[in-house]
């Protein structure tokens, strides 16, 4: 029997691939023939593509559909569906969207679209969602987002962009030939670097990173946990209580004062404030000096370390750089504030090597050298309405609508939502207190959302439209931080009736009358053409060669070369601060930002302050909550991508995720590894696979996010999804960003029988009810 066997290329956010497909069925992800590093995630792709998983048809929650928006919106999450015709499926959004446009006026409409979703351009969910709702009058958006919202609002105020925080900083060849001496607060987990925003033709942070280590750069890691410290790296590891990072700068930068060994020159010519920060740092304006024995008792850091790590920066050449999850705690605006200021009294900022930097240990490609050339792009066309929330406060819209609030000096109000439109990615997921988002979906009258799977949002809807994976539609992907932009072909037909996001918004505008706004006329290759051609163009002004489309299609890809010289973050700055003067008001580097003292906002002075968090291990909250919850991305999946796929499913422990303990906070539990636990505070529990891992510092658990959310109640999920643990408030009223890793729990071992997880058991009403796990 002859079996037919063909390859496509594509890409995803984990890394470009040669898709295997026989006989119909993906079999196999080749990786990219130029990636030094693939990603294991790959393995999972086939399962998830044909798993019994994947929304085949429309459906409509019951109630709604015999009650529509006077349904029971608590049975959101429980309720059986309805498969239904694509036609009837299409009538009742259309219907929704104008009753509730009609009735309650665009700014009623909530465009959800958070996540990583397609590493393709055209395909790309949120763009695509905001795209065909701002094409129809509008929709209440989002600003800034959860992986460093804090830092995209703060930073401007400080160093006139957030282009830093995205991954350009200065590059690893700089750091290479320069570097003696790189501090990352925060760590420097390589499980990181398997992921890129938009996709990489090559997972390169390993490699450079290695080089760096060889060229004799010595390597300081300040984290709870040495699972942030790269294996034969033979790094420093400097364990530190969570959220107390600030505090430790300070106290190194206190160290330079008082030994006069701050850069003088640099922060008179280069920054503005250095004057009222350094007398708040040595206590003449609060009486409390933030020296290293003050720094001690606060990080657990020795304060002969403290001092040493300062002398030692400033008696080399030193990069200082921060992880993103720095800045996603309460007050995670001062750690990237404080680390500015402190590589600005080192004296370093614009030279090779030297400065800051943010992001390494985050995502791949962060200081990858890559030319000044664009990647594929797609708008969304400008929003009618204007108006936005911040993203991470999503619950509060949902449950205060009118209550007002403040946002990077702007005084708003909630809107009243009564539609959600959700497509891409997964707010059960990502969002802080899911206990409290539970009751926050319960208030719109209606939600429409598009997936490919049945993940704990599809199961949240009124409305569910089956999406196509990457795979069943052709598109363009790359990134801005990757020299390699990628075909990405059609391998597979659309999975039972499921249709690409494009599509289904071309039949909802064409419906409501909008069609060529939303589309230009174009058809999806025409649109692939169009993009390629946008790119090109900005490849050619750089002078940089380019093939064809046509050609470019065929290859499966086009590569920028190398940079003719390598990248320092604010070089021409420092060289000349007139000429090449900062986007701030002072046109410096703002130690203390006048404008913000202007916001008056308590929670996030004029200048690095180290201000305690609502719940870390100094609080008074610590007594009844002895454990500080770090919660980090997952080594098996992105996200929640990929939960039910074998590599995530493998790694598992009693089918729950991990919860990782220091041995004496186990034992001190009586809790034995492979045992399940429950993981809890006043917001909620979870149950979880015990680990002992003495590379957790005492009094500290780590939990990956991604675990499908699957409660038995508001009082216990069964899954290990962390996220009903987290709290659910801004950073501050500046950034109004996640503050996720400021959580304090306690664990104890489950007694009896755990109830079965039931996340990967489909919806009543949905085909068969066989609980899928291990062979997807």
């Amino acid at each position: 029997m002859t079996t037919d066997t063909r390859r496509f290329p594509s890409l995803s956010h984990w890394g470009a691939y040669t898709a295997v497909v026989q006989d119909g069925r993906l079999v196999d992800c080749e990786p990219f023939h130029r990636d030094s590093a693939p990603s294991a995630i790959l393995s999972s792709m086939p399962g998830m593509v044909h798993s019994p998983l994947r929304v085949r048809r429309p459906a409509v929650r019951k109630g709604w559909l015999e009650q529509r928006e006077g349904s029971d919106r608590t049975a959101r999450g429980s309720d059986a569906f309805v498969e239904v015709s694509w036609d009837k499926a299409l009538a009742l959004v259309a219907g929704e969207l104008g009753r509730v446009r009609g009735t309650y006026g665009d700014s009623a409409i909530f465009g959800g679209s958070y996540g990583w979703s397609s590493a393709g351009r055209l395909h790309h969910a949120r763009t695509l969602t905001h795209r065909f709702l701002n094409s129809g009058g509008g929709c209440i958006n989002q600003a800034g987002n959860y992986s460093w919202g804090a830092a995209q609002f703060l930073l401007p105020h400080v160093i006139g962009s957030y282009m830093p925080v995205t991954g350009r900083v200065t590059d690893w060849q700089s750091v290479i030939a320069h570097t003696r001496l790189f501090i990352a607060f925060g760590g420097l987990a390589l499980r990181n670097a398997q992921i890129t925003s938009g996709g990489a033709g090559d997972h390169s942070t390993a490699a450079w990173v290695a080089k760096a280590r060889d060229a004799g750069v010595q390597f300081v890691v300040i984290s709870p946990t040495r699972g942030d410290v790269p294996d034969d790296l033979d790094a420093r590891w400097i364990p530190i209580r969570p959220n107390t990072d600030t505090a430790l700068m300070l106290a190194m930068l206190h160290t330079l004062i008082d030994a006069g060994l701050h850069d003088r020159a640099f922060v008179r010519s280069h920054c503005v404030g250095f004057e009222p920060l350094a007398d708040y740092v040595m206590g003449v304006t609060d009486g409390q000096p933030k020296d290293a024995a003050w720094a001690e008792g606060i990080t657990g850091v020795p304060a002969d370390t403290v001092r040493q790590l300062a002398l030692d920066a400033a008696g080399t050449r030193s990069l200082l750089t921060c992880t993103w999850s720095l800045q996603r705690a309460h007050h995670g605006e001062q750690p990237y504030w404080t680390c500015i200021a402190l590589a600005a009294a080192i004296g370093q900022i614009g030279l090779p090597g030297g400065g800051f930097a943010f992001g390494h240990g985050s995502m791949n490609g962060v200081g990858n050298p890559r030319p000044d050339a664009p990647g594929p792009e797609m708008g969304a066309g400008a929003n009618p309405l204007g108006k936005s929330i911040p993203v991470s406060r999503l619950s509060d819209m949902l449950l205060y609508p009118g209550q007002p609030y403040e946002f990077n000096g702007r005084h708003d109000t909630y809107p009243d939502i009564q539609m959600i439109y959700w497509a891409g990615g997964n707010p059960f997921h990502h969002h802080q207190d899911l206990n409290k988002l539970v009751r926050g979906w319960q208030k719109p009258q209606t939600v429409v959302v598009h997936e490919s799977w049945w993940t704990p949002t599809a199961r949240r809807a009124d409305i569910v439209l089956p999406a196509t994976t990457t795979l069943e539609r052709n598109d363009i992907g790359g990134s801005s931080r990757d020299r390699f932009v990628l075909a990405m072909h059609q391998a597979l037909p659309p999975q039972g009736q499921s249709r690409n996001d494009f599509e289904i918004y071309r039949e909802l505008a064409a419906m409501a009358g909008h069609e060529a706004a939303f589309t230009e006329g174009r058809t999806e290759m025409e649109w692939l053409r169009h993009i390629f051609d946008g790119m090109a163009k900005g490849w050619a002004r750089g002078g940089f060669a380019i093939p064809d489309f046509d050609t470019f299609w065929a290859q499966g890809y086009a590569e920028l070369p190398p940079p003719e010289r390598d990248f320092v973050l604010f070089d021409t700055f420092r060289a000349d601060p007139v000429a090449h003067a900062l986007k701030t008001p002072s046109g410096k580097i703002e130690l203390y930002s006048e404008r913000i003292a202007g916001f008056e906002y308590a929670d996030c002075p004029p200048h690095p302050t180290w201000m305690p968090p609502a719940e870390w291990l100094g609080a008074e909250a610590a007594e009844t909550w002895p454990l500080h919850l770090v919660t980090s991305q997952p080594a098996d999946k992105l996200h929640s991508q990929m939960d039910a796929g074998v590599l995530s499913v493998a790694a598992k422990v009693a089918s729950r995720e991990r919860v990782r303990l220091n041995p004496s906070d186990a034992a001190a539990r009586g809790i034995q590894a492979g045992e399940v636990v429950r993981v809890f505070n006043d917001r909620g529990s979870c149950l979880a696979g015990a680990v002992i891992d003495a590379d957790v510092m005492p009094g500290v658990v780590v939990m990956s996010t991604g675990a499908w959310f699957d409660p038995q109640s508001t009082s216990l999920e069964r899954h290990g999804n962390p996220n009903v643990l987290t709290m659910d408030v801004g950073t501050s009223q500046l950034a109004q960003a996640p503050s996720a890793l400021s959580a304090l729990v306690n664990v104890e071992g489950w007694t009896g029988d755990a109830p079965p997880v039931q996340a990967f058991v489909l919806p009543e009403g949905i085909g068969s009810q066989t609980t899928v796990g291990d062979t997807v």
